[in-house]
């Protein structure tokens, strides 16, 4: 990791929280001429990037599908709609998260069921997944499936999960719009479930620069339906339609993008570790961090922490940002709380953890290329502000 010497930081000069500017610098040659090739050939819509990065993908991901959408939660519709979700039917999902896990099911007519996560985590607690049966069940609702989130980065933990899913006669699909480039039990995220879906979102580890996603899967007829129906239900000709569909393909220019980012991936993802390595050390005792799990290893799409119990989490952010520092709160209230969810069931257990989560938790800045002297910057900036 490169040490430089950090400029003045105030309220008016703020430390990016996510710094894509300083990851385009190192790879902006190589996104001008892929770009340009584009602009060359002209083929703005499924041109031949689009095969190129699914190849890619796919891979990346050691899976036999990887399908480019035109988003993460387009990937999630796709592939609800390849699954066979039907109005009515209800999945469980985690109330820790953003609304794109949860609003694709009213999207289709179906219903989420609000389940709790782990404490140290901040993942889908199976051992509670019971508990949201019980709450399908209390409201009549036949549940047929679960979405489990990657959250900060980290995959949930999938292996009892499906163990669970198989049990019940459920299917699995991955959220991992925060997740891509993880890995657990020995596998990397892509092939943990039925299906799974991410998001290149600007700010998340893999990005394009504009809205993008990606479906994969190893199963060749869920394959066949998310293709199709990303392109209006089109069958094997133009004007062939097989079922109801959508327009959800991934722009050229944005897979060309992708292309180059992709490349110096696994680079940043080190990068990321010794970065959340750093924090892990330096904020030992006065913050608890997302634990990782032990067969884990995380993307770091956020860096996490949970304040001490009883803290003042507004005048903690009031202070670091005197100093310049952003910070932001994933989540200030679980999907179940804010107004169109609220009717929704969740387990009968409730959602203590959510709740705890909500109330404490504080993201730093972080990006593969944040330089020595500034993270040391943000750290004496949290012990000072916690010490006051």
């Amino acid at each position: 990791m490169t040490t430089t010497s950090s400029p003045h930081y105030s309220a008016e000069n703020m430390i990016p929280f996510i710094d894509l500017a300083a990851q385009q610098a190192h790879i902006r040659p190589q996104v001008d001429e892929a770009l340009q090739k584009v602009l060359n050939h002209g083929q703005y819509i499924m041109g031949p990037e689009i095969a190129a990065l699914e190849t890619k993908l796919a891979q990346f991901t050691k899976t036999r599908h990887a399908i480019s959408t035109s988003s993460g939660t387009d990937a999630l519709l796709l592939c609800l709609m390849a699954l066979g979700l039907r109005p009515g039917d209800g999945v469980i999902v985690p109330s820790f998260s953003f609304a794109a896990s949860a609003e694709v099911m009213p999207c289709l007519g179906a219903v989420p069921i609000f389940a709790e996560v782990d404490h140290e985590t901040f993942t889908l607690d199976p051992h509670k997944l019971d508990d949201a049966m019980a709450a399908a069940q209390a409201a009549g609702i036949r549940v047929v499936g679960i979405i489990p989130v990657g959250l900060f980065g980290q995959a949930a933990d999938m292996v009892t999960i499906n163990h669970f899913a198989d049990s019940h006669g459920l299917w699995v699909l991955d959220d991992a719009a925060q997740s891509i480039g993880a890995q657990r039990d020995g596998k990397v995220v892509g092939q943990m479930a039925k299906m799974t879906a991410t998001s290149f979102f600007p700010a998340k580890p893999l990005g394009c620069y504009g809205d993008g996603g990606a479906v994969f899967t190893d199963d060749d007829d869920l394959a066949d339906i998310t293709k199709s129906a990303r392109v209006h239900g089109m069958g094997k000709n133009r004007y062939q339609y097989d079922r109801i569909g959508m327009t959800a393909r991934m722009d050229t220019m944005q897979a060309a993008v992708l292309l180059e980012k992709l490349a110096i991936f696994p680079d940043e993802l080190r990068r990321r570790q010794v970065l959340a390595d750093r924090y892990h050390d330096a904020l030992a005792g006065l913050v608890t961090p997302q634990k990782l799990a032990n067969d884990a290893t995380s993307s770091w799409a956020q860096y996490c922490v949970l304040l001490p119990n009883g803290t003042d989490r507004n005048t903690i952010q009031a202070a670091l940002k005197q100093k310049g520092i952003p910070t932001a709160i994933y989540y200030t209230q679980g999907i179940h709380q804010h107004p169109p969810y609220a009717a929704y069931p969740i387990e009968t257990g409730g959602l203590e953890v959510t709740a705890e989560l909500c109330d404490r938790i504080l993201a730093l800045p972080f990006h593969a290329w944040l330089d020595d002297a500034t993270q040391d910057y943000i750290i004496t900036g949290l012990h000072t502000a916690l010490n006051a």
